[in-house]
């Protein structure tokens, strides 16, 4: 197995309905929800399962996502994302499970070879109880978290062998047993980036906060304290992900009439300022963005 800059699936965090995973480069991979175990195949090399957890655990872990990956000598797979607010802790085999932070910005990872990781997406106020470290040191970061090789190699040894669910399993009775308490704090948070993700009409932190029924300031400083970001840096986020998959959808609209309307559903001015930031966070216009989506679907 070998990844560059760093472990891949560092933070594969967010739902089903809007993955974070941007579309592929010309000829790369696509990452295919998959159902737990399903080990990679010819014309889907990068496979990766999500599992909801255990009732009792919803305050701390978002969900489970297990990525494998079998890829021919000579190939390379590289992904860009536009990563969740979350933290994750992350299982590969070989190495030392490590908590890591979101990036700020777009994060780009490359899989040659096979492999695969165990990884959790962690509720706001997880990481600091599971680190002892401040959020704001966790964003872009990867701490390591001592005592787990144990644990490490069970549930590595479980995916190995396609057995997810027991993998899922055992790091929940580990987890359960740390008896770990999010604050209110941390608890009002996670109600704020539902919100934010759910409601496309939020375009304003001043919104943010009158859902959240406190002060705009107020509301700075608890996102700041729980995940290390901004409040903007949730709703900004949010809508470029939305319009990454509204563009790679298998049935888009024309495209001038997609973009305009795109732009107006989400919040910005004019079609000009949305072009301005998803070129600047992504890399590429929407419209190239969209026409690179239509040119992978029609290569599938």
């Amino acid at each position: 197995m070998s990844t560059q800059g760093g472990q891949y699936w560092r933070a594969r965090a967010g739902a089903p309905r809007s993955r974070g995973v941007l579309v592929a480069g010309q000829g790369a991979p696509t990452v295919v929800e998959a159902a737990p175990g399903a080990p990679p195949t010819a014309e889907e090399p990068v496979r990766m399962p999500r599992i909801a957890p255990n009732e009792a655990l919803a305050g701390l872990v978002r969900h489970y996502w297990i990525p494998r990956w079998r890829l021919p000598p000579g190939r390379a797979a590289t992904q860009r994302v536009l990563e969740y607010p979350s933290a994750n802790l992350v299982v590969e085999p070989g190495t030392t499970a490590a908590v890591h932070g979101p990036s700020i910005g777009l994060a780009e990872r490359t899989l040659e070879g096979e492999g695969y990781a165990f990884g959790v997406a962690l509720q706001p106020g997880v990481a600091p109880l599971l680190t002892g470290r401040p959020a704001r040191e966790i964003v872009g970061a990867a701490v390591p978290v001592p005592g787990l090789d144990g644990l490490s190699r069970t549930v590595a040894d479980a995916v190995d062998a396609g057995l997810d669910h027991a993998a899922v399993e055992t790091f929940e009775r580990w987890f359960a047993a740390r008896d770990l308490r999010p604050s209110p704090d941390a608890r009002l948070v996670r109600t704020v980036i539902a919100q934010a993700e759910d409601d496309r009409s939020i375009v304003r932190v001043e919104q943010l906060a009158a859902f959240a029924g406190v002060g705009v300031r107020r509301l700075e400083r608890l996102v700041r304290e729980q995940l290390g970001l901004t409040p903007r840096w949730l709703i900004r986020r949010y809508r470029l992900q939305e319009a990454a998959t509204r563009l790679a959808a298998s049935d888009p609209l024309d495209r001038a009439g997609t973009l305009a309307d795109l732009a107006a559903e989400l919040g910005y001015a004019d079609q000009a300022h949305f072009t301005r930031e998803f070129r600047t966070v992504i890399g590429v216009p929407p419209g190239r963005y969209l026409r690179e989506a239509t040119a992978g679907r029609m290569d599938a």
